[in-house]
């Protein structure tokens, strides 16, 4: 595919960027920045320092390379600074924090973090490196709030491989749930409003995170296994017992079906049904909350899912069932990020430049998000609400390739282009169309 950006920055990326300039000291930095995420936006189907270098002009691949490596500038800070923009420009309230992990598929050995393991992005063991994910999702909006690595024991334990790779002497080895959890300790720290806390199996049937999130005071709704142990009564001799065993003996008439999102095909919904009951924790104590269950619904195919959480008895099952899905905001997020920006395409080693790229992948991702509120509040407001997820990467993807200004597309899409299944706005031009 023949793309080419504009020698010029987009006026909303510049505006947008503006306020990044403080952390860079030097011009040619701030210079790489913008066209390093110009390559970003691009329909280009391959995105490195290689590629983006060929596609837009103004900058070379040592320089984008080097804004990666070499320049200095503080990419934690950043992303901080991203964080407090898109609290106050993208965040309505009522939002979770989602923890997930994701793999990158990686030939060789080299790379930071690399290793044989389980990914569910590969959905087998391959060799890959993982990073787990912290995001916020609300009815208005989602939006990544940061990223890390994953090391495996036998890298942590490899000191010549970290000094190769400039792994921080302070990064020790930790377990992804305890990744986790100290993502969970940033954005508190950088004051991301959140009423819950969500995971998914690996993390919600994980006695250490979930005590982490207690000893945290945090509310959380997590997917659990099958075989999660839970009781009924918290003294006595009530015996523990699988979650699938207890909510099989409810009466079928308990079950409720709730739809809680529209998608491709019309309104998600399920039956669930929900109980009180008891997690005993490793010391023995007794922790009250909700066991709740996941099945099909008439004319669905069969499919069992179970949950836990500590949110209070006036929860409602509606309330359970609607943060337990927000973990679609996740999954969106690194479908997208990979697949519209090139976050999977990173050739480096080091351990700065993955998590450099990382932040500037959420930087274009927070970019496209803010777009696309600006459009949709300056639209008269009609039909029904947009899911919360998805910023629509294909249509500034579009100007940036061919330089056309973001406001222009948008109106353009607004008289001219459809509505996705997610609610954002399609341009209805050909590809070919909007590239030199």
């Amino acid at each position: 595919m023949d793309v080419h950006a504009s020698p010029a920055a987009l006026p909303e990326l510049e505006a947008f960027l503006s306020t990044f300039k403080v952390r860079f000291r030097r011009r040619e930095a701030r210079a790489a920045l913008e066209r390093y995420l110009t390559g970003l936006l691009t329909q280009l189907p391959n995105k490195n320092c290689d590629t983006l270098a060929q596609a837009v002009p103004g900058t070379h691949e040592q320089r984008l390379q080097g804004l990666l490596t070499t320049m200095e500038w503080d990419e934690e800070a950043l992303n901080r600074q991203r964080v407090e923009k898109m609290i106050a420009e993208a965040t309505l309230g009522h939002g979770v924090l989602i923890f997930d992990d994701t793999g990158f598929a990686k030939q060789g050995k080299a790379s930071v973090g690399v290793a044989r393991q389980y990914s569910g992005t590969l959905g087998k063991v391959g060799n890959c490196q993982v990073a787990v994910t912290c995001c916020y999702s609300d009815p208005q909006a989602s939006w990544p709030v940061s990223v890390r690595l994953y090391l495996p024991e036998a890298w942590a334990a490899d000191s010549a491989r970290l000094k190769r790779t400039r792994v921080p002497k302070d990064v020790t080895f930790q377990t992804k749930p305890e990744l986790a959890l100290s993502l969970l300790d940033q954005a508190r720290a950088w004051g991301v409003p959140h009423r819950c806390v969500t995971a998914d199996a690996d993390d919600g049937d994980n006695p250490n995170f979930l005590a982490g999130l207690e000893e945290r005071n945090e509310r959380y709704v997590v997917a659990v296994r099958c075989d999660f142990q839970v009781r009924l009564k918290c003294r006595g001799a009530s015996a523990s017992q699988r979650a699938d065993q207890m909510l099989a003996e409810l009466p079928k008439c308990q079950w409720r079906t709730i739809r809680w999102r529209h998608g491709t095909k019309g309104w998600l919904r399920k039956k669930f049904v929900a109980l009180r009951a008891w997690r005993l924790t490793t010391e023995g104590e007794a922790h009250i909350g909700w066991l709740w269950g996941e099945r099909a619904a008439r004319g669905q195919p069969e499919e069992r899912k179970f949950y836990w959480s500590n949110l209070p008895a006036s929860a409602s099952l509606e309330t359970l069932v609607d943060y337990a899905h927000r973990r679609h905001a996740t999954q969106k997020f690194h479908e997208e990020a990979k697949e519209e920006l090139g976050w999977d395409q990173y050739q480096g080693r080091l351990w700065p430049g993955f998590h450099r790229h990382a932040v500037t992948v959420m930087l274009a991702m927070s970019f496209l998000t803010c777009l696309e509120l600006q459009h949709r509040h300056s639209q008269p407001k009609r039909g029904r609400p947009r899911d919360p997820f998805s910023p629509s990467p294909r249509l500034a993807s579009a100007c940036a390739a061919s330089g056309t200004p973001t406001s222009r597309a948008v109106a353009a899409s607004s008289s001219g282009g459809v509505v996705g299944h997610d609610g954002a706005v399609q341009s209805t031009l050909r590809a070919e169309n909007l590239t030199k």
